[in-house]
């Protein structure tokens, strides 16, 4: 199979009992995560939730299938108004799926939590996505204003790279200009390095064209496991393959951190779970 063909996706509605779940471990600065679907086309090759019962407990391959969260509107503003009337509500979206896979374009089960929320504000929101298609509800997003933001991952510039480890995620291209975009409207936006990937010296300089902030992460401090779970998915194959075993190391992410910290002042550089809080 030619790894740019991407596989057919098998897509299926379900009716979720919750949506709001709990958060813990790596999210535990959160109140709440939240995912608009279950699986993920992506199918990122390092993916960790690969290693979850979610996949785990599936005949098909991960980033094969796609459980849409039918009504998922409605329960969420049940949820949410419940929620807040506990507490303070801070909210991770998404944290086993991307909200903005390609079935969102059509089915906008991401758009219509955001409505829900707009209209129901949380004390926080991030969205967590690699996909360009966040761009699509920046109205929205600009009504949530300092309740936001919205976290883009782009692990590289080096497209090669992208091809070898997530042929089926979005270009490089596009989601360096999706960030400016985000940025030019003013959604509050920074770069997720997350994990570290193989990329060029000129790597940080891109994205200090738009982004305030970023985020650094890797296999070893952010698969909640210290990257066990990351290994049992042979992902140290691929940069064998590629000549490049040195970049799979719990030290390899120091090379980006250093040429990060040359273009980005120390206090917009994060690393790992302190990157990803509120």
């Amino acid at each position: 199979m030619n790894p740019n063909d991407h596989p057919q996706v098998a897509a299926a509605y379900t009716t979720p009992k919750t949506l709001l779940n709990k958060g813990t471990g790596f999210l535990s600065h959160y109140s709440h995560s939240l995912n608009p679907y279950a699986g993920c086309a992506f199918g990122c090759s390092y993916c960790y939730v690969r290693q979850l019962p979610v996949a785990l407990f599936r005949k098909r391959e991960w980033g094969s299938w796609v459980d849409i969260k039918h009504h998922a509107a409605e329960l969420l503003r049940k949820e949410l108004r419940k929620a807040k009337a506990k507490g303070p509500v801070t909210i991770f979206m998404s944290s086993s799926t991307d909200p903005y896979q390609p079935v969102e374009a059509k089915e906008q089960i991401t758009r219509s939590l955001l409505e829900v929320m707009v209209s129901e504000p949380p004390d926080f929101l991030l969205v967590q996505t690699r996909s360009p298609l966040v761009t699509r509800d920046i109205d929205l997003l600009l009504q949530l204003k300092h309740r936001v933001r919205v976290s883009l991952t782009i692990e590289t510039d080096r497209e090669d790279i992208r091809r070898a480890f997530t042929p089926y995620a979005p270009p490089i291209a596009a989601r360096l200009r999706a960030g400016q975009q985000l940025a030019e409207a003013g959604v509050p936006v920074q770069a997720t390095l997350a994990p570290v990937l193989p990329s060029t010296e000129q790597f940080p300089s891109k994205l200090r064209l738009w982004a305030d902030r970023v985020c650094l992460d890797d296999y070893f401090m952010g698969d909640g496991s210290g990257g066990t779970r990351t290994a049992k998915l042979g992902i140290h194959s691929i940069y064998e393959q590629l000549g490049l075993a040195s970049w799979y190391s719990p030290d390899a992410y120091q090379i980006v951190h250093e040429r990060l910290l040359q273009v980005f002042p120390k206090h917009q550089v994060f690393l790992s779970q302190e990157g990803f809080a509120p």
